[in-house]
């Protein structure tokens, strides 16, 4: 699967553009391929403006996320691998995300078509098909449409 970042950013950046606020990243400047003012970075990171009012030429897809800034008078080319974001936020208020590490998704087999993961214990699913099974089939009070809830749900990552 593809990383969820560069959807979340896009779709945070619009939400703090619609509700007028101020666009903020935070960016790990040790991460390869990123290009920032260095005399800038505290820490290993740096926070840049992103408001379209601040920067030109805004670029923001799925591997990388990159515009024109002027940092003391001078213009400069930024770009920002999404792999080095950490955050965005607006600066009025704190709202916003920071990322965390994302699982790495191993790439599908070529053969996995044939069932063989099934038998090497990989993940894998199955269809249920038919009506009620022998164990409830006695059971009139169960409603088969809304089954029962068994907590909070969550997910769970099966290598």
């Amino acid at each position: 699967m593809l990383s969820s970042r560069p959807y979340l950013t896009r779709a945070l950046y619009q939400w703090l553009l619609d509700n007028d606020q101020t666009p903020y990243i935070v960016v790990d400047a040790r991460q390869p391929g990123v290009i920032v003012p260095e005399q800038f970075v505290q820490n290993g990171q740096i926070v840049l403006n992103i408001n379209p009012d601040a920067i030109r030429d805004l670029f923001m897809e799925n591997d990388m996320i990159a515009f024109n800034a002027r940092f003391g008078g001078q213009p400069m080319d930024v770009q920002v691998p999404i792999e080095a974001l950490i955050a965005i936020y607006a600066r009025e208020n704190g709202i916003g995300m920071v990322f965390g590490q994302e699982p790495v998704m191993p790439a599908p087999e070529e053969n996995d078509s044939s069932g063989e993961n099934e038998e090497s214990g990989g993940a894998h699913l199955e269809s249920i098909e038919g009506g009620a099974s022998e164990e409830s089939a006695g059971d009139e009070e169960k409603d088969d449409d809304h089954p029962p809830r068994k907590g909070r749900p969550s997910l769970r990552v099966i290598k």
